[in-house]
């Protein structure tokens, strides 16, 4: 663990906003990861590390805007998702929604060929029916459930009150719901 990872948040802001790109690089380098995911997973496709390198520039340049009192990782996550929309928007059409599990291990690994194939089938399936939600719908669940952000976090990140995330993911939910249960008769 290099020194640049002991660092708060908050320290690594100060320090940026004084000059110190290294502080600002600890920032980067810890918030990449979910920053990719979030924008991957509300649209950005192919065009994910673009919005990333984007956001964080943006970030960076707007840092003296961010205020120290708030989490930095929400400030953040706004940015990706209103680059994410710009992209998108600008596309004329919304990107292939996909899950990207760069190092992440699945808890269970069937040992059957069988179920190996049917639990991707599965992941497919759910893909499939959380990409034709809503937009609204959509951009809450994945917050919500597949970058595992809490409700005030989710209603920071889409510029929404936290009703309308509660809402929207409900609304999601259950049209997820009854897609799987379309899908079981």
């Amino acid at each position: 663990m290099n020194a640049d990872d002991s660092l708060t948040d908050d320290d690594a802001v100060g320090r940026a906003l004084s000059g110190d790109l290294v502080a600002y690089e600890a920032l980067v380098s810890r918030y990449t990861p979910i920053a990719h995911r979030t924008a991957f997973l509300l649209g950005a496709g192919d065009e994910a590390e673009d919005v990333v390198q984007e956001a964080f520039v943006k970030a960076y340049r707007h840092l003296r805007s961010f205020r120290r009192e708030s989490p930095f990782r929400p400030w953040l996550l706004r940015i990706v998702a209103n680059e994410t929309h710009n992209v998108t928007r600008s596309r004329g059409r919304r990107a292939d929604l996909s899950v990207r599990l760069e190092g992440v291990r699945e808890p269970y690994t069937p040992e059957d060929p069988q179920d190996a194939a049917a639990a991707g089938d599965r992941s497919a399936r759910l893909l499939a029916a959380v990409r034709s939600l809503p937009d609204r719908e959509r951009e809450a669940v994945v917050c919500r459930y597949f970058l595992q952000l809490s409700e005030s976090e989710t209603a920071e990140i889409l510029g929404c009150p936290i009703g309308s995330v509660k809402s929207r993911t409900h609304r999601g939910l259950r049209r997820l719901r009854e897609e799987v249960d379309r899908e079981l008769l």
